[in-house]
């Protein structure tokens, strides 16, 4: 089974990516970030011409998280209250047979002086208090999205010199870390221990792919039952230098289901 999270930056604006993205992958599931697009005009039908089912909340010019599978999954939850009226566009999960899947896109948090970083800071707390209440660390759980966060020093271009910038601070760090603690594994960083992997570049950075000046803040996290299935874990960097591309890229991890 193939697991890929992307933040497409515009799922519309994305499609010709997308779709030529799905037909050289292929992956089971798809997990989407920032969507930006309301739930009528969700490009349901080109999925579909692509051989995917899509499960989905968005809303006009910002966030919007979805996840396309090539089949139905079994049951959808959106947000933190399971209907959607509580961060329903950042956070969406499915369960396929023994598989839950969590898909999240994180608030960035601007800047370390501003409420929205507490924001995000307590959004890390109401996840972890989610894990806690829906699931049991024995399931087949996977935990995946733009975390907006670089975890490690490997995870940045340049650690030294962005440490303490949103995205790479060690309130965020800490806050990652008391989540990871609940039962996950980084299956990316199980797999590829090297630094250097990114799978964001900023646009206003001239030849920030060719350069490397990049970040690794999306991520694919499992509990023990999924790691432990895990054959490998990737960033595939094309889509990035494609025509028209997202910002970020797609991760992707196999599993021996």
């Amino acid at each position: 089974m193939l697991i890929a999270s992307f933040n497409c930056n515009s799922v519309r604006a994305r499609m010709p990516v997308l779709k030529r993205w799905l037909a050289d992958t292929s992956p089971d599931f798809l997990c989407l970030q920032e969507t930006k697009v309301v739930d009528g005009d969700f490009p349901v039908d080109e999925f579909l011409e692509s051989g995917y089912n899509s499960v989905f909340m968005g809303e006009k010019s910002y966030n919007g998280v979805a996840i396309i599978s090539k089949t139905k999954p079994d049951s959808v939850f959106h947000g933190f209250d399971g209907k959607g009226s509580d961060e329903g566009t950042r956070l969406i999960a499915v369960k396929s047979g023994k598989i839950n899947i969590v898909n999240t896109y994180i608030p960035q948090g601007t800047a370390p002086d501003s409420e929205k970083f507490q924001y995000k800071l307590h959004w890390f707390e109401r996840i972890k208090e989610l894990f806690d209440s829906r699931y049991k660390k024995s399931d087949i759980l996977i935990w995946v999205g733009d975390f907006n966060v670089a975890p490690e020093p490997i995870d940045v271009h340049n650690p030294k010199r962005l440490l303490g910038s949103v995205g790479y601070h060690p309130e965020e760090h800490r806050a990652l870390a008391s989540v990871k603690e609940w039962g996950f594994t980084d299956i990316f960083r199980k797999h590829t221990p090297d630094g250097g992997n990114y799978s964001f570049w900023d646009y206003r950075v001239k030849d920030g792919v060719a350069r490397g000046l990049g970040w690794r803040v999306d991520h694919i996290w499992g509990t023990s039952k999924a790691s432990d299935k895990s054959v490998r874990s990737w960033i595939d960097v094309e889509p990035r230098l494609w025509e028209k591309p997202s910002d970020h890229t797609p991760i992707l991890a196999e599993f021996n289901f």
